[in-house]
């Protein structure tokens, strides 16, 4: 790996036990994990990596993915589970940025990678590249957002500062994925993508054959 810790890059935010054995109990499965993956009729190696999570409203964690630049990409397909505040959608790409966010009250935690594939040398399966590209701990975010502030849900991010007190600033191409995120750990009973979009509607067999009868 490039960049990053062996947590960040493998098991994202380095949560503590207990914090992790809390989401178990409350019933929020965030799921962090990325993989390289081989297609074998293209002949290329993709990324793989699932959007999922929720909230409760004491706390939320939510993991979702863009493009390079930040953009929403399609999803391969959404998953109905069982339950809320789980997976909701399988993405795999030839780049990925994983999102992550926990919600502790009005604390956040935040953690972008960006992960690519890398070389492959000797016929070898290629590594997985990763670098972090913004940490934001202990950030703070005041609104209320199950009384009167509620619609402002997706348009704020939270304020996170370095040790020393000065304003870490999420880079710009980010700020939308970061807005979507954060409305998505106050999303009580999450049961719908926050950020990953539809692939373009596909005609499927029965609508064509009904469609030529």
């Amino acid at each position: 790996m490039k960049g990053g810790s062996r947590n960040a890059s493998h098991r994202g935010l380095n949560l503590p036990g207990r914090v992790r054995r809390q989401l178990r109990e409350i019933g929020i499965l965030a799921r962090p994990e990325v993989g390289l993956e081989h297609q074998h009729l293209a002949r290329r190696y993709v990324i793989r990596g699932m959007e999922s999570g929720g909230a409760i409203r004491e706390m939320g964690h939510y993991v979702t993915f863009s493009g390079e630049d930040g953009e929403p990409l399609a999803y391969l397909h959404p998953i109905d589970a069982i339950g809320v505040n789980g997976v909701h959608a399988v993405v795999v790409a030839p780049l990925l940025l994983r999102v992550e966010m926990l919600r502790t009250g009005r604390t956040y935690e935040l953690l972008i990678t960006c992960y690519r594939i890398g070389e492959a040398e000797n016929g070898r399966r290629p590594p997985l590249e990763s670098q972090v590209l913004f940490r934001g701990v202990h950030g703070y975010l005041e609104l209320e957002l199950w009384g009167k502030d509620k619609e402002s849900a997706g348009a704020v991010v939270p304020a996170f500062y370095s040790r020393g007190g000065e304003h870490l600033v999420v880079p710009t191409k980010l700020e939308a994925v970061t807005r979507a995120i954060t409305k998505a750990v106050t999303c009580c009973g999450c049961s719908h993508c926050h950020y990953l979009a539809a692939a373009p509607a596909v005609p499927s067999s029965r609508a064509f054959l009904e469609g030529h009868a």
